[in-house]
């Protein structure tokens, strides 16, 4: 896949292309229908499939502060569309000034004069332009200005349409199961490994902590079945904690790995401090509370690691 980091990286003379657009934060199951018809048009016509997207998000633009919060970070959402087959991505940088083209300029400039669009792919409630001054039938129109067909996608999903917003509803309500079936795969964080309390070690239970700066939706406080993938894409089972532990005062929310069965031999080499991880989450086991002294702690903490053995083998 040809990624080009803003218009000015696309070749000159590009196309014949066929165009999507969006944002494609966590490239769910609808997004990756509609890059499914996406590439069997660009293939149909014999041009290239072409997704178009936006970092930052525009809604961090518009909204600081106050935006809702990432499913995936900009490295994954770049490797998912790649998985999607299509032929390039063009990543537009979103500002304000950015946001200040008219529909028909933001058209003809990036879809017809750069990409040499010859069709477009596009859900029926599509809004660019500024101010969304855009919308399908204004993308007809200009279809038909400019010589490019528009195919319309009607929303994807089964009983309700898969989107990023009900994504992010299951992750805040710890519905994990909910995500994983809008995504087609589990919620991912990925972030570096850091140094912690190491209470977990002591306990018996040694853990992965994952940096405050990790990518990716805190799902809801609670103990989860899941997984942890190290650098070298080993996946090994996990029973991950997040919250912050009411069982001890002063700790901060954290999201962080206990790995399961371990190889025996691998104990004192497995090293994950400074790795960058990533961490699935499959089921969620129960929530976050506070237990009277560390031996009921001890115990919870055994009933979750055989929980969560049972639950991944037969993930």
């Amino acid at each position: 896949m040809h990624y080009w980091k803003g218009l000015e990286a696309v070749p000159a003379g590009y196309g014949p292309s066929v165009v999507t657009l969006g944002n494609f934060d966590g490239v769910h199951r609808g997004h990756r229908a509609v890059l499914r018809r996406l590439v069997d048009a660009a293939r149909e016509r014999g041009a290239a499939a072409v997704a178009i997207s936006f970092n930052p998000h525009p809604a961090q633009v518009h909204r600081p502060g106050t935006s809702p919060p990432l499913i995936m970070g900009i490295e994954d959402r770049i490797d998912s569309l790649a998985e999607s087959g299509v032929d390039a991505l063009l990543m537009i940088h979103y500002t304000l000034e950015f946001a200040q083209a008219t529909a028909e300029q933001f058209v003809k400039e990036v879809f017809v004069d750069r990409l040499g669009a010859r069709a477009v792919v596009i859900g029926h409630d599509v809004r660019f332009g500024r101010d969304n001054e855009g919308d399908f039938d204004t993308m007809v129109e200009l279809g038909r200005l400019h010589g490019f067909e528009v195919l319309g996608i009607d929303d994807i999903g089964e009983d309700r349409r898969w989107s990023s917003t009900w994504i992010r509803e299951a992750l805040v309500n710890g519905d994990v199961h909910t995500a994983r079936d809008i995504l087609g795969r589990p919620h991912r964080m990925r972030g570096e490994v850091v140094h912690g309390a190491a209470r977990g070690r002591a306990l018996g239970f040694p853990t992965a902590n994952l940096s405050t700066d990790a990518s990716g939706i805190i799902p809801a406080d609670g103990v989860y079945a899941g997984w942890l993938v190290d650098e070298a894409e080993v996946r090994w089972p996990a029973a991950i904690s997040v919250g912050s532990n009411p069982t001890f005062e002063g700790v901060s929310r954290q999201v962080e790995a206990h790995v399961i069965d371990r190889p025996t031999e691998a104990v004192e080499d497995f090293d994950l401090y400074g790795q960058q991880v990533v961490v699935e989450f499959v089921a969620r086991l129960r929530p976050m509370v506070a237990y009277r002294g560390v031996e009921a702690l001890i115990e919870q903490m055994r009933d979750d690691v055989e929980h969560s053995r049972a639950i991944l083998a037969a993930d």
